[in-house]
């Protein structure tokens, strides 16, 4: 009555009238959800209009569809070639303009623009455009589903699993199928985190990406709360560094080198500063952030708790303000690990003195994306955060394994050129080859006295070893625990050949199950072989075991650490693989008793 407009009214049907009553109830408690009111019969005439357009739909179908988030549904519009910029151009909405006149008259030194000119495309406008999903309806409808429940399909039930990945995120049936799964797995969390590990294992569907990320790393469910409770306001010692730093990182990515997303940048990074007041602000916690904010970018307060949880799991004390000791000590585990599946490129890079402290530690400080572009940072990421502390590492194993080739042919020089402009990396291949790495290795080798310690300990945390030490060898230390496992195990102990270089007298006195006895000394390791009178061990009939034991694991045992390093040392050099030393030698054995693998006189 009040706009003037009750004879319109009175002409309406009564299901419309009805259907308004509805909707405008004043009670909340009175007033039906969105999802019933469009259960109304008053739509039933556009359904079936798009029954006659579409076909039948099964009943199974459209409850799926309906279930939908409209997010998830214009997810699948994309990936069935949907393009909302080509659809605003068809509708006049948008128009092109020659980014030269879009230029300000002005740019101040803080970055401040003045002067730009108004550009139609970024003004509101009320007009609604129809988004045409029928190409994308007559894709899903060729998924054949029985059950009205939500579909139960693991990556391996469908015949996408075995494209490349870079296919299988944009094909939209196998997308419709891996959403669904993730959907019903993320709604009984934590009940059910076995199964979101095991699928993730598989495959992580983009569109849920986020979300599973912050599972894995264990975001706690009130992460708005204490996001919300931080100063992020304020102002810090390290604003001006943040706010060089924002604008040139991943500057490429059209979302983050937004204004927007300089300014949730700016948020995030401030908020990890300021609580965390034990450490400091390196460079390199802007490429951290990234992904995190490119997944979280409606959610920055997930994206904040996840990149929390991240660098206390991979890059603990990474940024302290002397974080020297815990950046030696990666590296050189880097070094001991490449020497331990690859002697040959570890001599060779060794031998033309270009150490990972050249080349590595953006990789590290960065988890890689200092290096990479996002798109290949979530694949590889993807990898990494089901992986422990020590995966990292594999990553960078891997990586190098792929430049092997141009490494070995290069000097020093080539080297610095080569990573200052890094080649193309397969993202790929990288995760499988880190995998593989990862479970063919002992994990006390990669063990380090600065990452974040679990429940599970081993004789390496009773006995911590100097940097200075640890970057003289240049084989890794296995722990007593895991040889004890490596020898009772009978699949595993195949796998191994322990030597011991004591003395006979002492070997025959105690000695462990299975190891054989190759007294060695220094000088006779020194020998460079120039004069014919010297006799090296290279020249030693042992020699011959030891290369037909080659490709096991070398398990080398000694009375005092430095002989050990040296024998060690020799093999790397002699190009076997797999080369390790017994952490504290043999009086370690004793001392924590592992006497089911010792056999005594």
């Amino acid at each position: 009555k009040e706009a003037s407009r009750e004879e319109f009214f009175l002409k309406l049907p009564q299901e419309i009238v009805d259907f308004v009553d509805k909707a405008l109830q004043a009670d909340p408690r009175n007033r039906p959800l969105a999802k019933d009111l469009l259960r109304n019969d008053i739509f039933y005439v556009i359904r079936y209009e798009m029954a006659q357009i579409e076909g039948e739909i099964e009943q199974s179908f459209e409850q799926r569809l309906d279930q939908q988030s409209i997010l998830e549904l214009y997810h699948y519009w994309q990936l069935g070639g949907g393009d909302v910029f080509s659809e605003l151009k068809k509708d006049g909405l948008m128009r092109s303009r020659l980014p030269v006149l879009n230029l300000p008259n002005v740019v101040l030194l803080e970055g401040r623009s003045l002067g730009v000119p108004t550009d139609s495309n970024l003004m509101p406008s009320l007009t609604i455009v129809r988004l045409d999903a029928t190409h994308i309806l007559h894709r899903l409808r060729k998924l054949k589903h029985n059950s009205t429940k939500l579909p139960s399909f693991s990556a391996k039930s469908c015949e996408t699993q075995t494209l490349p990945l870079v296919i299988k995120e944009r094909d939209t049936e196998y997308q419709f199928v891996r959403l669904q799964f993730y959907n019903q797995i993320l709604q009984t969390m934590p009940k059910s985190r076995d199964q979101l590990v095991k699928e993730a294992r598989q495959d992580i569907a983009p569109f849920v990406r986020a979300r599973v990320w912050a599972e894995l790393l264990h975001v706690a469910q009130d992460y708005q709360t204490t996001y919300r409770l931080i100063d992020k306001e304020s102002p810090l010692p390290t604003d001006r560094q943040i706010e060089v730093d924002i604008p040139r990182c991943h500057q490429y990515n059209e979302l983050l080198s937004s204004s927007v997303g300089h300014m949730k940048f700016k948020r995030i990074l401030k908020a990890w500063v300021k609580s965390h007041p034990h450490y400091v602000y390196w460079q390199g916690l802007d490429s951290l952030a990234a992904p995190f904010l490119y997944l979280n970018f409606d959610d920055e307060a997930r994206g904040y708790a996840s990149l929390t949880n991240f660098i206390s799991k991979y890059l603990h004390n990474f940024f302290l303000q002397d974080n020297s000791a815990v950046i030696r000590e990666y590296l050189a585990k880097l070094r001991q690990l490449l020497a331990f599946h690859d002697p040959v490129l570890a001599s060779h890079l060794h031998y033309i003195g270009f150490s990972p402290e050249l080349f590595a530690i953006p990789w590290f400080l960065t988890m890689f994306s200092h290096v990479f572009p996002i798109h290949k940072i979530l694949h590889l990421w993807d990898s990494l955060i089901l992986g422990d502390a020590s995966y990292p590492l594999y990553i960078g194993l891997s990586i190098l394994q792929q430049l092997r080739n141009v490494l070995l042919n290069s000097g020093f020089n080539e080297c610095i050129l080569l990573f200052s402009d890094l080649p193309e990396i397969n993202i790929e291949k990288c995760v499988t080859d880190s995998i593989f790495f990862y479970q063919s290795t002992p994990s006390s080798v990669t063990y380090r006295q600065h990452q974040l310690h679990g429940a599970r300990k081993n004789s390496l945390d009773l006995m911590p070893i100097s940097i200075t030490e640890l970057q003289s060898e240049f084989s890794p230390r296995i722990s007593a625990s895991e040889l004890h496992d490596l020898i009772v195990k009978p699949l595993l102990r195949s796998k191994i050949l322990v030597i011991d270089i004591r003395e006979p007298l002492s070997f025959s006195k105690h000695r462990v199950s299975g190891s054989v006895n190759i007294p060695c000394s220094s000088e006779e390791l020194n020998v460079k072989g120039n004069k014919k009178s010297e006799i090296g061990f290279i020249q030693r009939p042992e020699m011959a075991l030891l290369y037909s034991n080659k490709g096991k694991i070398i398990i080398v045992i000694g009375e005092e650490m430095k002989l050990t390093t040296e024998f060690c040392n020799f093999l790397v050099g002699c190009g076997f693989p797999k080369v390790c030393s017994l952490s504290g030698g043999v009086s370690t054995l004793q001392n924590y008793r592992y006497d089911e693998i010792l056999v005594k006189l």
